[in-house]
């Protein structure tokens, strides 16, 4: 950029503090302005020189303003790196003018930083947006209290809404972006009523982050309210009913509720192949050859699969997403070696499409990976991860899927006895995973047992307390405590304070994992019995006894390659 507006922020930080009169006879504190336009300005440039207005303006300032915001509304809508930048230029002596003219509190200084967050956006400067962004609400939500009504301003409050939600999921933080999903349906609703065309919008897209975000039986009737309006709206067989079918597919998937996901992406193939749609169509048998090998459905799923890869390319990477399903068929009928032929001839497609679809590419390693980690082709594996891994870190909103790669790698890398590799890994997932999931998913859970575990491994049995800590509260929220990875870490648990001489502790949580065997009945017998020994030695360990064992190995033995 030629410009430079350094000095503007420091005057722009001066005049919001000084003793303008403002709309509201309270406002808020104005601190949580002062930061953002600071780092906003600064971070664009090192030219030291401020926007300036041209004389021949001073009479009518407001006017100029106005024309500046106008015209950068209309810069930013382009595609041109070039008119971003002069958008950028103009929506600053905007806000310049505003805040001069108006007071910091102002509707056209939130709109101003509302532009100024599209813009940030659109230069990838994600913080800097998300800091604009976030003055804009404050205001907007604080004239909402005071002379403006939500009819009068409620669908730019929507508007920065979704731009906020749009910039916190490129970010990675699709949690926190659940927030302005919501607070978008309850503005739509309020304007527009319950069953509008916009408000059905809007739940199908608080549905998707709920799906992005796992949360399964929150995006369900969300998803089915959106279908139904849009139904109404432009009929059973069109391209967006169809793309809430296949959603609803996913949810219902997430559920485990099978029969329905598959009857969902039945009838969102047959609106494909009406449309002609052929590339969505293959993607949608797929999908329906993927449920039905999980439901144990293997001779139907190969039947389709072998029919889909007659219809597509030779070389396209639909054949090579094929070829994968083939192969989890394939290997669910300890046809091991023709897996793994599905497998490489997949791979020598997708390393030619790396460059052009990249998102998908790393989506298909991460496949693949997974099914050589259940051959126990560790190697294979680890190394295919990675390599979905470092495409994934370049594509925005692929950090939930960077998460659970970190994650897999992370455990593969303990069981294979690579502990200080195996640490940074998991580390990374868990920061990623709570971005994108909350602090409170499952995801979560495993990945602090591992990190607990890889301490434990590395005689640090403190760390690995705090960590098991965590997982354990995770894991048995979700689970119960009778399920297996509970007990599995309770156990662990017990390990680390036995490890570290707290027996007390230990025996407490070695009698939980008693307590949970006795409740799984008798298919759990040999494992009981282990806990009774190992409560047992427990006892002979707090006791003083010399030639008591413990803890038990808490990480599993890796298993020979499948022939």
């Amino acid at each position: 950029m030629k410009r430079s507006y350094r000095l503007a922020c420091l005057s722009l930080s001066r005049s919001l503090l000084s003793s303008h009169t403002p709309l509201l006879s309270n406002p808020p504190s104005l601190r949580s302005l002062q930061y953002p336009l600071n780092r906003l300005i600064q971070s664009l440039s090192h030219d030291p020189t401020p926007p300036s207005v041209d004389s021949s303006f001073e009479g009518d300032e407001r006017k100029t303003g106005l024309d500046f915001l106008k015209t950068a509304e209309l810069l930013v809508k382009s595609q041109e790196t070039e008119n971003i930048e002069k958008a950028l230029d103009f929506g600053i002596k905007a806000l310049s003018i505003f805040e001069k003219s108006d007071g910091g509190w102002s509707f056209q200084v939130a709109r101003s930083l509302l532009l100024l967050g599209k813009v940030s956006f659109k230069l990838k400067r994600y913080s800097d947006s998300l800091d604009s962004l976030t003055a804009s609400i404050e205001i907007f939500d604080s004239l909402e209290k005071g002379k403006y009504s939500i009819s009068e301003i409620g669908l730019l409050v929507i508007d920065v809404h979704s731009q906020v939600a749009k910039v916190k999921n490129s970010m990675g933080k699709r949690w926190e972006a659940l927030v302005n999903f919501k607070r978008v349906v309850e503005l739509k609703v309020g304007i527009f009523g319950p069953d509008n065309k916009e408000v059905g919008t809007a739940y199908g897209d608080l549905a998707e982050a709920y799906m992005f975000a796992l949360k399964y039986n929150d995006a369900l009737p969300l998803c089915l309210k959106s279908l139904e309006i849009r139904e109404l709206e432009l009929g059973a067989n069109s391209l967006e009913v169809a793309k809430l079918r296949d959603q609803l597919g996913v949810i219902y998937t997430g559920l485990g509720q099978y029969t329905q996901a598959l009857e969902q992406n039945e009838i969102a193939k047959s609106i494909f192949d009406g449309l002609n749609l052929v590339n969505e169509s293959v993607h949608k048998e797929i999908d329906i050859a993927n449920l039905l090998i999980m439901i144990g459905q293997l001779e139907e799923a190969t039947k389709r699969l072998q029919k889909a890869i007659s219809n597509v390319d030779k070389d396209s990477e639909l054949k090579a997403f094929i070829l994968v399903s083939m192969a989890k068929s394939l290997f669910h009928q300890q046809k091991f070696g023709d897996s793994k032929r599905c497998l490489q001839i997949s791979l020598e497609i997708l390393d030619k499409k790396e460059s052009t679809i990249p998102k998908k590419i790393a989506e298909a390693y991460a496949d693949i990976s997974m099914l050589f980690e259940t051959m126990n082709e560790f190697e294979i594996s680890i190394s295919l991860y990675k390599r979905s891994l470092s495409i994934a870190r370049l594509q925005e909103e692929m950090h939930h899927v960077e998460g659970s790669i970190l994650a897999r790698l992370g455990w593969l890398l303990l069981v294979t006895k690579r502990v200080d590799q195996a640490v940074p890994y998991l580390e990374m997932a868990i920061e990623r995973l709570e971005g994108c999931f909350g602090e409170r998913h499952f995801g979560l859970g495993f990945a602090y047992k591992h990190l607990g575990q890889a301490y434990m491994e590395t005689d640090r049995p403190e760390m690995a307390v705090r960590y098991l800590s965590y997982s354990r509260e995770i894991i048995e929220e979700t689970f119960g405590l009778s399920h297996i990875d509970t007990i599995d870490v309770n156990q662990c648990l017990a390990n680390a304070y036995g490890t570290m001489g707290s027996y007390k502790l230990a025996m407490e949580f070695q009698q939980r994992v008693v307590d949970a065997w006795e409740k799984r009945g008798a298919d759990a017998t040999e494992d009981l019995r282990e806990a009774y020994r190992l409560l047992e030695q427990l006892k002979k360990k707090s006791e003083g006894s010399p030639h008591a064992v413990f803890p038990a190995n808490s990480l599993p033995v890796m298993p020979p390659p499948r022939e």
